[in-house]
């Protein structure tokens, strides 16, 4: 197979109307009409420049100049010879952001014209394509450009920001050193690992999406207030409304300056589970619409076993968690409140806070100094304004995590079983000024949520695209996840795994056989992929494919003997180019 290493050598090729044009002009013999024919001087018809077309005359200068414009375009364009066995491998790494799904057809249409041309000369072009995340599957692996633009049909990026690194290191791992790796992207990125090329196909484009959502009680009301932005440099203009099954509300217009955030909120229906707010559409899908369900935690009762001194404590967390019910059987209750005294020592065997109960109240300060250990519990909490007195301990077992010392006193401890998790407070609260610590608070509402989150029970929740969920389900149970996109619809391609929401906007529940543990509204929230101001279009870099053609090819052999032949036909030309000399006849 022959290719040319500079294609642009075949400019020369116009050389050739230019000599025949040299040629074809050609000046008329001028008439001299004289009275004796021996005056007449010996012409010849010479080449030379004029006004007037007349026929080709061949002539050895006219094929030699010919010649020499033929081998001096095959010596300018350079050609190259295949080897055998020789093989390309291209691995092209696809960004997966949800930016690209905007420019998932150009990135076909780009990659039909690009793949004829990866092959650098080679005998068989090896190709790989695959995702820039790594945990995902390859896409294709094989020789066929057709079946590798196939399988763009099951590439659907809908995920945040990716850093390309990990991909672009598995992606030169596959084509070893000499092989080339392709980073398609939608925005320029000039600093890329591995020796990387990159081809940008994004543009710049106008953009207005919802950003998040939130929910409150008014007035006994249900209430959710959505955040729309404008990310283009544009005013622009929306439509807005509530969709639900049962139809749809009145369109309202909102009007947003460049960069601008708005606020849209009402009443979430009453009547309906799954709802769903409509902007206008625009090149951007995946912003332009917000699912909703209303928010509902897992229950959490509460059974306080605690002292009167207690009690108001006990109440100040129950106001303080959400969808917490008091509950009077202590064997049901998700958690319990209670207080150690030395004449009642029994503890409950459940989920508890257990706090001592000092009668006497005649301890002096504890002096040292607060640590708190690394814990989930206790991360970012400070503790350094606390002040307890010298009270009764509670017996501390080995397997117990302190979660907070005061010199050689552990404080807290949290006790953890097969069966139950148990926070140990080894001080008298009522004895400190722990209640007006917002580290003691947060540290409780963190201990009942934790109880909450291993809790079995349904849960409505609102999701971004992607979001991870932590859905504590029965142990060996088959679980059953459905997802839908916002009209109802079954969505196609999705990874339906109870463990992430889904990557486009809609609806996932996650069941078993007997009850829904899960009901969620996904939406698309990610401001960073909605804006589109640093897209554009970058040309895939060169210079490496001069390398990859001198790998797999190899020069024409007889270059010389052609440099020889040019340098022939240019005397040869020249020879027969010079006129004869003619002698000048003598009068007589």
């Amino acid at each position: 197979m022959l290719s040319l290493a500079n294609p642009l050598g075949l400019l020369a090729l116009l050389g050739i109307p230019a000599v025949l044009a040299i040629h074809f002009l050609q000046r008329k013999a001028r008439e001299l009409p004289v009275s004796t024919l021996f005056l007449l001087e010996q012409t010849r018809r010479e080449a030379a420049g004029g006004q007037r077309f007349e026929r080709l005359i061949p002539s050895i200068p006219l094929w030699m100049q010919l010649l020499a414009v033929i081998l001096l375009t095959w010596i300018l364009a350079e050609p190259r010879f295949q080897k055998a066995n020789s093989v390309q491998r291209v691995a092209i790494v696809l960004d997966s952001s949800a930016s690209m799904s905007v420019f998932s057809q150009d990135a076909a249409a780009k990659l039909e014209t690009l793949l004829p041309s990866l092959n650098s000369g080679a005998s068989t072009l090896e190709l790989t394509l695959l995702e820039s995340i790594p945990q995902r599957p390859r896409l294709y692996t094989g020789t066929s450009a057709d079946d590798l633009l196939a399988s763009l049909e099951d590439w659907h990026p809908a995920s945040g920001p990716v850093d390309p690194t990990s991909a672009l290191r598995l992606a030169r791992s596959l084509v070893s050193r000499d092989g080339t790796v392709i980073f398609l992207t939608d925005t320029p990125n000039p600093e890329l690992p591995f020796e990387a090329r990159q081809l940008s196909i994004g543009r710049k484009i106008d953009n207005v999406g919802f950003t998040g959502v939130s929910f409150a009680r008014e007035q006994g009301a249900l209430v959710w207030r959505a955040l729309v932005k404008n990310h283009g440099d544009q005013p622009a203009t929306r439509t807005w409304q509530i969709q639900t099954a049962t139809g749809s509300g009145t369109p309202r217009t909102i009007d947003l300056k460049p960069g601008a955030i708005a606020t849209l909120q009402a009443a979430f229906p009453t009547d309906a589970t799954n709802v769903r707010i409509a902007l206008s559409p625009d090149d951007f899908p995946l912003d332009d619409t917000l699912p909703l369900v209303a928010p509902a935690p897992k229950p959490l009762t509460l059974f306080s076993a605690t002292s009167p001194a207690f009690t108001a404590l006990a109440d100040k967390l129950l106001r303080a968690l959400d969808a917490a019910e008091p509950t009077n059987d202590a064997a049901t209750a998700d958690l319990a409140i209670a207080t150690y005294n030395p004449l009642n020592p029994v503890q409950p065997t459940g989920n508890a806070i257990i706090f001592v109960e000092d009668e006497t109240r005649s301890g002096a300060w504890l002096k040292g100094g607060l640590v708190s250990e690394p814990h989930p519990l206790t991360d970012g909490l400070n503790w350094q304004s606390l002040l307890a007195r010298e009270t009764i301990q509670l017996e501390r077992l080995a397997t117990d995590t302190v979660l907070l010392w005061q010199d050689q006193r552990p404080l807290i401890f949290l006790r953890q079983t097969e069966s139950a998790r148990q926070l140990y407070f080894n001080f008298d609260p009522t004895l400190s000024n722990a209640l007006k610590q917002p580290a003691f608070i947060v540290l409780l509402h963190r201990f009942a949520e934790s109880i909450r989150s291993a809790k079995i029970a349904p849960v409505s929740l609102n999701l971004e695209t992607g979001q991870p969920i932590e859905l504590t389900t029965p142990a060996g149970v088959p679980l059953t996840t459905t997802a839908t996109d916002p009209i109802g619809n079954p969505l196609p391609h999705t990874d339906l795994t109870h463990r992430t929401a889904i990557d486009t906007p809609g609806f996932m529940t996650v069941a078993t056989e007997t009850e829904s543990l899960l009901t969620a509204a996904v939406h698309f929230g990610d401001p960073r992929e909605a804006d589109f101001s640093a897209c554009a279009p970058a040309p895939l870099d060169d210079t490496a494919q001069t390398a990859a053609i001198d790998r797999h090819t190899r020069p024409d052999p007889y270059w010389r003997l052609w440099i020889f032949l040019l340098l022939a036909t240019l005397l040869t030309a020249w020879k027969f180019s010079i006129p004869k000399s003619t002698p000048t006849p003598q009068p007589r």
